[in-house]
């Protein structure tokens, strides 16, 4: 697997509803897309860093700078015998994981091309169907996310998560289950609590969610494991898990009893199976959280979800929710079980529309 040629391509679509989380409103995405050539097939990755760098320290621009001035100059010219090999060559450049995951991420899409697979099996998968779950933003008032979740679970989704911010928490959580005594909940904080608020999460517990998602700061563990003593509700670690280590220590400290594995997040698909791997040894169950992909992130999730460990229900929905503009061919949907088809085409099994791409994209650049 030779690179021969790179393209990026910068481009904005609106969402189809603001997104509110316990650091920002986004009503649009910003996507770098990075398409590489080598050895006559074509692969595709996306990158999700926000437009401002509220979850992470990347953005847009900063991906683009250093695609441009360090990851793409140490790939073109290289051949690699398989696409985990892609990680450890980028692993002298410190953090920057958003950007590595959207080289290397289409890098694995060039591999399973070139040798006929769906990447889900170069990856490890064994389902062809995935558990989907959906994300719901804060909203205005509790009314009107009730009825938003109603909506959502006649789209057959399988669990919700709902956001929450300090003063929007327990309200939330005791509404839902009033309203759906048996539905699977879980509350996602995004870091916006510390440890002196431990009592809001005691109040929680009552209301029986699956798991709350990261609820004290992205980069704390030992809080986290003093939290989750106090509370019987499983912690779930997201921001806080950057690689496989991470993963591996929180789990032994009592951080962690699920973890959320974002491939973006963690710095490309290998690390992301390494992720896996080392939660599945120790029984861990993992699910695939989403950044508000476009169609080809989202193609990626996919693939990773069949991987064995991913048990729970995760953030990959139907494409139709997000975006009124598509740049795949064939749209993700959400069967009425609640599950999802893992395409079975070569690569991400989806067809890329490259015009539309190259007639949206606000930047471009090409590397050869």
């Amino acid at each position: 697997m030779r690179v021969e040629r790179v393209e990026l391509f910068l481009v904005r679509l609106p969402l189809k509803r603001p997104y509110e989380t316990s650091m920002a409103v986004e009503t649009h995405e910003s996507h770098v897309i990075v398409r590489v050539e080598g050895e006559g097939a074509v692969g595709w990755g996306e990158s999700v860093a926000n437009e401002t760098p509220w979850y992470s320290g990347e953005t847009p621009s900063t991906v683009w700078v250093l695609l441009e001035e360090a990851l793409i100059p140490h790939l073109l010219g290289r051949t690699f015998a398989h696409p985990r090999e892609v990680s450890d060559a980028l692993s002298w450049v410190r953090d920057a994981r958003m950007a590595k995951a959207c080289i290397e991420m289409s890098m694995w899409d060039l591999a399973a091309k070139q040798q006929g697979l769906p990447l889900s099996r170069l990856l490890g998968g064994t389902r062809d169907r995935i558990l989907c779950g959906v994300a719901i933003g804060l909203h205005p008032s509790t009314d009107a996310l009730i009825e938003r979740i109603e909506e959502e679970l006649r789209g057959g989704y399988q669990r919700v998560k709902l956001k929450i911010k300090p003063g929007r928490d327990v309200e939330i959580a005791e509404a839902v289950r009033a309203r759906f005594p048996e539905l699977p909940f879980m509350l996602d904080a995004n870091s916006a609590y510390a440890l002196a608020q431990a009592g809001v999460f005691e109040r929680i517990d009552a209301t029986r969610p699956t798991m709350i998602e990261q609820p004290l700061a992205h980069d704390d563990m030992i809080d986290h494991a003093e939290l989750q003593k106090r509370i019987r509700t499983p912690i779930c670690l997201d921001e806080s898990i950057r690689h496989a280590e991470d993963a591996r220590k929180a789990i032994a400290m009592g951080a962690t009893r699920v973890v959320n594995i974002k491939p973006g997040r963690v710095g490309g698909l290998a690390e992301a199976v390494r992720v896996h791997d080392a939660c599945r040894a120790k029984g861990v169950p993992v699910w695939c959280g989403g950044m508000l992909e476009m169609g080809i992130g989202r193609a990626h999730n996919v693939h990773l979800a069949s991987l064995p460990g991913f048990n729970l229900p995760g953030d990959v929905a139907a494409s139709k929710r997000y975006f009124a503009t598509e740049i795949i061919g064939e749209p993700f949907e959400v069967d009425a079980d609640g599950t999802m088809k893992v395409p079975q085409g070569p690569g991400i099994g989806v067809t890329v529309l490259e015009e539309a791409i190259r007639k949206l994209s606000l930047r471009t650049a090409e590397h050869r």
